[in-house]
């Protein structure tokens, strides 16, 4: 029954990030910011480039304990893509925007086959630019984000079934004050944070976000299914799946199964449980998030 509330949260959409409170802002990490039409990015670190992209709502200061592990090995280009953590919005569609922008972005910077970082629907997004110009990317990671969240509860869903139960929500959160979009988010936290202290800061994220953006966001990861489409990523694949509220057992290898579905045609792919933590990996188990990247890229290097 747990897992099937989780599952239905994230159909939802409610797939908020959060800065943790042990995270430095990425500006003190002495980055070099500047601006693009969908995102703004921020460069910290030299090595390999590496491309890392927050979830629905968040900073890409969520990633800053990430950068401070990788940046002597890796060039990080952070991610916080607009309409979110204050940032402008931008026209919709929004989220096939966001993918064509990152594309540019990798060509214009001569970016030779980074590295793609994302958590939730930053993973969804990783998993779209790699199947859309895979000769471009290296190795790709999703954090608790898949190619199509409503199989995840009903591995019969479809995009086109999936239109009627995400209309509704577009248009709810299309009519949110932004007080309002703070109080939902407060709600969605308080079961996908495990430390309480972390709900506040979170709830202050959403609350400089664009209640529309956040709609049309869902709306369009709900409506748009990959798990064909990532057949034609050729980089390997690791997926990292949060599952400290499946206790036992058997709900482990079934959680594990509806992972491994939704990667199935990828030719490289990875599912691995992190089993102390809730949807906010980085958050509640930042050092199991790090030892399986290190261990993955280190894997994955040509």
């Amino acid at each position: 029954m747990k897992c099937r509330i989780l599952l239905f949260n994230l159909a939802l959409g409610l797939l908020l990030a959060v800065l943790p409170s042990q995270a430095q802002d990425l500006s003190s990490l002495q980055g070099v910011t500047e601006k693009r039409p969908s995102f703004t990015v921020t460069r910290i670190g030299h090595g390999r480039p590496m491309i890392l992209i927050p979830g629905l709502l968040s900073s890409g200061d969520v990633w800053s304990g990430t950068v401070a592990h990788f940046k002597d090995w890796y060039e990080c280009h952070v991610l916080t893509l607009a309409g979110f953590a204050g940032q402008p919005a931008v026209p919709f569609p929004f989220l096939q925007t966001v993918r064509d922008d990152v594309l540019r972005y990798i060509e214009e910077k001569k970016l030779d086959h980074p590295v793609i970082v994302g958590h939730s629907l930053g993973g969804f997004l990783a998993f779209w630019i790699a199947a859309t110009a895979p000769d471009a990317v290296g190795p790709l990671v999703a954090v608790d984000g898949v190619p199509f969240i409503p199989a995840l509860m009903d591995p019969s869903d479809t995009a086109q079934s999936s239109a009627s139960k995400a209309d509704p929500i577009r248009k709810l959160y299309g009519s949110f004050t932004r007080e309002q979009l703070a109080a939902q988010s407060r709600r969605a936290f308080a079961g996908m944070i495990k430390d309480p202290g972390q709900v506040e800061t979170a709830t202050g994220w959403s609350a400089t976000s664009d209640p529309a953006t956040a709609g049309a966001a869902i709306y369009e990861m709900m409506t748009t299914d990959l798990r064909q489409q990532i057949a034609a990523i050729k980089s390997p694949v690791l997926l990292l799946a949060a599952a400290d509220f499946a206790p036992d057992a058997a709900s482990r290898k079934q959680l594990a199964s509806s992972y491994e579905a939704q990667v199935a045609k990828v030719p490289r792919a990875r599912v691995v449980l992190a089993e102390r933590a809730r949807h906010f990996i980085m958050l509640d188990d930042p050092a199991f998030l790090l030892s399986t990247m290190d261990a993955f890229l280190k894997e994955a290097r040509p």
